[in-house]
């Protein structure tokens, strides 16, 4: 029962119990619940309680990230790269069929297309005189991010004049060796003991494909190929497999600094300025001896388009994941080169 106390406030009274019975009032006793601070607390304890966030993750366990939408993102992009990085090689090795081989100038049109692309949306977000500060002042790191791509297309490519397919691709994961060192070094990235040990013997067997080259030589169609030239392929496609791991950690970093349309559009304005010299260069007598017809145009075009592709999806997957599993990914480019035949 609520009364009047006289200064304007109110008293509420409650009715005694009667023997055995209980007073229920119809207020509750306690207020809403907190987490309290055990810092808070008689004893001085200075221990962290447990939330339930804390508790929730305690449950989720070390597989919970595969159980996540994002893992299956990453997932279906990395197979979707792989797809791509085959078909590029189907393309290539038909160009071959048909007499034109022209690594360098072949891969210009990639260039040019990703610069038409991603440089004007640059400049459009930019405008231009906060684009002609972005080359004066951060240019360097894209000009050494273009020149690692551009050498490590050429020396890939220009390996399999001189190596078979077999070993050049199997060299070619020496890619994933670099990726992991470099990252380690200058993105402190911490790997676990069993993943080292899996990258030394990587590392034991690539020497052992090129010491088996050397000593046996394992000979090309047609034995066109002798044993110090595979031993020189060998070595090119090495070179080339450090150039993409180099690069790829570069793109890493640079994309969690920068907006993808930024590092797309710097790669591709360096790239054709680089790729375009060494085109020039060397590509000349390949050039003329080409041959060009409306099959060849639409295999370059579809190898354009492609690689086009396959660069402006790389960097969402260095952003979701790492330059690691990108590399990992793309072993999956043999089961697909399979299924194209």
């Amino acid at each position: 029962m609520a009364t009047n106390d006289g200064k304007g406030g109110v008293t509420e009274h409650y009715a005694p119990a009667l023997a055995g019975q209980e007073v229920v009032s119809s207020k509750p006793f306690h207020g809403a619940p907190e987490i309290v601070d055990a810092k808070d607390g008689t004893n001085g304890s200075e221990e962290a309680v447990t939330t339930v966030e804390q508790i929730e993750e305690s449950k989720k366990g070390r597989f919970a990230y595969f159980k996540t939408r994002d893992f299956y993102i990453v997932l279906v992009l990395g197979q979707i790269l792989a797809l791509c990085l085959t078909s590029t090689n189907t393309f290539s090795s038909l160009l071959v069929s048909h007499g034109t081989s022209i690594p360098a100038f072949q891969s210009l049109f990639n260039y040019i297309l990703l610069n038409l692309i991603y440089t004007t949306y640059t400049l459009y977000r930019y405008g231009f005189p906060r684009w002609s500060r972005l080359l004066v002042k951060d240019g360097w790191k894209y000009l050494i991010l273009s020149f690692l791509d551009v050498q490590g297309n050429y020396f890939t490519v220009l390996a399999y004049r001189y190596t078979t397919i077999l070993s050049a691709q199997l060299i070619n994961f020496f890619a994933i060796v670099t990726v992991v060192l470099v990252s380690s070094i200058f993105l402190r990235v911490r790997y676990h003991i069993t993943q080292i040990l899996g990258i030394l013997v990587c590392i034991g067997g690539v020497g052992i494909l090129i010491a088996s080259d050397h000593i046996t030589g394992a000979s090309a169609p047609q034995n066109s190929i002798s044993k110090g030239n595979q031993v020189k392929g060998d070595l090119f496609a090495l070179l080339g497999a450090a150039c993409y791991g180099l690069s790829n950690v570069a793109e890493e970093f640079l994309v969690s600094q920068r907006p993808l349309y930024e590092v797309v559009g710097q790669l591709a304005f360096w790239g054709t300025l680089i790729n375009g010299a060494q085109a020039g260069i060397f590509d000349r007598p390949s050039f003329r001896s080409a041959s060009w017809t409306s099959t060849v145009g639409g295999y370059l075009t579809g190898y354009t388009l492609i690689l086009a592709l396959f660069y402006s999806l790389a960097p969402l997957m260095f952003r979701l994941s790492s330059a690691a599993f990108f590399n990992v990914s793309l072993l999956t480019g043999n089961f697909w080169g399979v299924c194209i035949g």
